[in-house]
Order: structure tokens, then C-alpha cells, then sequence
């Protein structure tokens, strides 16, 4: 046995987030505020998330998810606060904090007039990849991911699910240390979607960060060591599933984001809508 499987090994007796909270954090973020015009959306965010730590960040709608993440991947840059990632100042440092996230949004506006691999490589030559190096992982992610004979078929007749793998492949291309995934399992099949959380997990296993952004709470449940809730601009929950269950007395991370969130009233409304088809 060598001497890393066997410091593996002793570290994997422990549990995650003992290990994790003892590292470096990876991203910092200190009092960050943010408001569109007269409306504060972010009111003052403290947060450390760490190597090979898979954070679910989750709200309802409007309560600064997209916000936080549009600062991260420099976006946004007219916020209040401090955000540091791997010891650069996001304000002053840009491109090197770019260079080490991949972001996989929900959707976004491919050239679809290209094709995966013209689309692909354009991205890697942003990121300075070899372009033999390049060529090589495009044609082996996306055989991956069962588009191996889509390669060279133009994306304007490509399905939604279709779309968000090359999106995928693109936030991964150039291996970086920072996973910023906004909705990735949107429009994928399950097959996919199975793939997908299987390779989050290995992704962190590696040491990547990986921040991930869902409104599909048993996802979130099952991929993240880690859960923060945020509502109205502000962090309401912090720690591992478990963590949060304790502490509410609730069966799944639905409850607990729907006691956390005051949004209760879910079977009430569903009933409402029922009496709409009533004679």
C-alpha cells in the first residue's frame, strides 16, 4: 500500500465536513451586499466554502441565489463587500478568478450555427488549451455523455437536454478548481441526470469545489455535504442535511425549506387550484 492510499484511508474514518472546515476556504465572501436600484437583494452574506466541499445553495425565487452567482463568475461587479477566491480579490484580480471557474448555467445562448466541436474548441482557446489536448477531452466528454455522433451536427436542431450537455462539457473543458452549476440538470433525461450527480460526486472527491444552485431539493439533498439557505438576502440555514434535519425536526429538505422560507401553505394552494376546475 503507498502512502497516499493509506492517508486516504485514515482521512476517510472521519467526516467530511470535520476534514473540510480545516482547510483553507477556497471562496470567501464577507458582508456582500447588492441592490438594483431602491432594492437590496443581498443584505450582508458572510461565507467560506472550502476544497472538495459540494455546497447546495437554495431559496425561493427572488431571494439572491442568481445574484450571489452572478458576482462569483465576475458578472456583477457593483457590489458592496469583499469576495476572494484562492487569496484574489474578485474586483481587482478578474481573469485569474475566472481561469479557475468552470459555470454551467441553466441555459444560455450557444452559436448554433456551430457545431459541439467548433463550439467546444472556441471555448478552449479562451481557456489557452492545446488544441490537441482540447480535441482529445471534447471528443471523450461528450462520448460520455452519448453525443459522440452529434459532434459535428450543427446545435440549431439540437434539443434542450442536447444543449445543456455541451453547456456542460464547456463549464468542465478546462478542469477547473471552482464548479459554479446553476440548474445543470435542466432538460436532461434521467440516464443523464443520474451521470450528472454520480460525477459531482467524483468531482469532489478530487478536491473540487463545486457550488451548486437547484430549486429540485431531493438533488440538492442527495449531492450536497453541505446546505445553505437563503432567503430575503440573507443566509437562514447552514450545515450538512442531517445538521439542518436535527435542528427542524423535519423528514426532507422540502419541510425544512418550506418551515425556513414561511412558504407553508403549499397544500392550501394546491387545493385552490383544484376548486378552479370545479362546476
Amino acid at each position: 500500500m503507498n502512502t497516499f492510499t493509506f492517508a486516504r484511508q485514515q482521512l476517510e474514518r472521519f467526516p467530511k465536513n470535520i476534514i473540510i472546515r480545516k482547510m483553507q476556504p477556497v471562496i470567501t465572501i464577507k458582508n456582500l451586499r447588492k441592490s438594483y436600484n431602491s432594492k437590496q437583494v443581498l443584505k450582508g452574506i458572510d461565507l467560506e466554502v472550502f476544497p472538495g466541499q459540494v455546497l447546495g445553495y437554495i431559496g425561493p425565487n427572488g431571494a439572491g441565489k442568481s445574484t450571489t452567482v452572478k458576482i462569483l463568475c465576475g458578472l456583477l461587479n457593483d457590489y458592496e463587500g469583499e469576495v476572494t477566491v484562492k487569496g484574489y480579490d474578485l474586483k481587482k484580480d478578474l481573469l485569474p478568478v475566472k481561469a479557475m471557474i468552470g459555470y454551467v448555467p441553466e441555459s444560455a445562448e450557444l452559436y448554433d450555427v456551430l457545431t459541439p466541436m467548433e463550439f467546444l474548441k472556441l471555448m478552449g482557446s479562451l481557456y489557452n488549451l492545446d488544441e490537441k489536448i482540447c480535441e482529445n477531452r471534447i471528443e471523450k466528454m461528450m462520448s460520455a455523455l452519448g453525443m459522440q455522433q452529434n459532434l459535428y451536427q450543427r446545435m440549431d436542431t439540437f434539443s434542450k437536454g442536447m444543449k445543456q450537455k455541451v453547456l456542460i462539457a464547456s463549464g468542465l473543458l478546462h478542469n477547473p478548481d471552482i464548479i459554479i452549476l446553476d440548474e445543470p440538470l435542466s432538460g436532461l433525461d434521467a440516464n443523464s441526470v443520474i451521470i450528472i450527480k454520480d460525477l459531482i460526486s467524483k468531482l469532489a472527491k478530487e478536491g473540487k469545489t463545486i457550488f451548486y444552485c437547484s430549486h429540485m431539493m431531493d438533488v440538492v439533498e442527495k449531492v450536497s455535504d453541505r446546505i445553505i439557505l437563503i432567503n430575503q438576502g440573507v443566509i437562514v440555514a447552514d450545515g450538512s442535511f442531517e445538521e439542518l434535519k436535527q435542528q427542524g425536526g423535519n423528514t426532507s429538505l422540502e419541510q425544512i425549506f418550506a418551515q425556513l422560507t414561511g412558504n407553508t401553505s403549499g397544500v392550501q394552494v394546491a387545493d385552490e387550484l383544484m376548486r378552479a376546475f370545479e362546476e
